[in-house]
């Protein structure tokens, strides 16, 4: 995967499949070195100990349609590759919490890629979920909640063309207020 929306897409696409009806989506930059964190939870089904053990090898997935798996895998592949790594925790029944670190200024660290584009296509294709977007630095916090949005919607769908443009502006407006300066791919 060449960025890190493209890795929330496929992380955030298994949490659906584990039928999670909440998620949360965090990019935080801190520590010295500046370490960018990934951190996906949800309330999907969960993993026993046994599957987490298993689930960076590309052919353990609890796919029916295919044998192989590589969404975890190559997470794990770009978090090492600068200078970090991947941690699960997750019980069944109680969903599961994913962080991958990437040291900010690693020369293999992968850009962040289209973020905003990726978390509204998320939403228009998953508009009951509730979603909480989230990033944070030493410079900034940004935060959206779909369901606070909700209740200022009076009716209107968040899956709505000039609600998904606004939720995707929000977004693009909050990374760079709360990244910029921090992560070289937005100056």
């Amino acid at each position: 995967m060449k960025d890190i929306s493209l890795h929330i897409m496929d992380i955030v696409q298994n949490s659906i499949v584990a039928g999670a009806d909440k998620i949360s989506v965090d990019l935080k930059v801190q520590g010295d070195p500046q370490m960018l964190i990934l951190e996906i939870q949800d309330n999907g089904k969960g993993m026993d100990e046994e599957f987490i053990r298993e689930v960076t090898d590309p052919f353990k997935t609890s796919r029916t349609t295919r044998n192989v798996g590589l969404g975890i895998p190559l997470l794990v592949q770009s978090a090492n590759m600068a200078g970090g790594g991947l941690k699960i925790k997750s019980e069944p029944g109680k969903g599961t919490d994913l962080q991958a670190r990437f040291i900010v200024n690693h020369i293999d660290r992968i850009p962040l890629g289209d973020i905003p584009e990726t978390i509204k296509m998320l939403i228009m294709a998953n508009p009951n979920i509730s979603w909480t977007i989230r990033f944070s630095s030493p410079n900034d916090d940004f935060e959206l909640d779909t369901d606070e949005l909700k209740q200022h919607l009076e009716g209107v769908s968040i899956a709505n063309n000039n609600v998904l443009e606004w939720i995707q502006n929000t977004i693009s407006g909050g990374i760079k207020l709360v990244y910029g300066g921090v992560l070289d791919e937005v100056n």
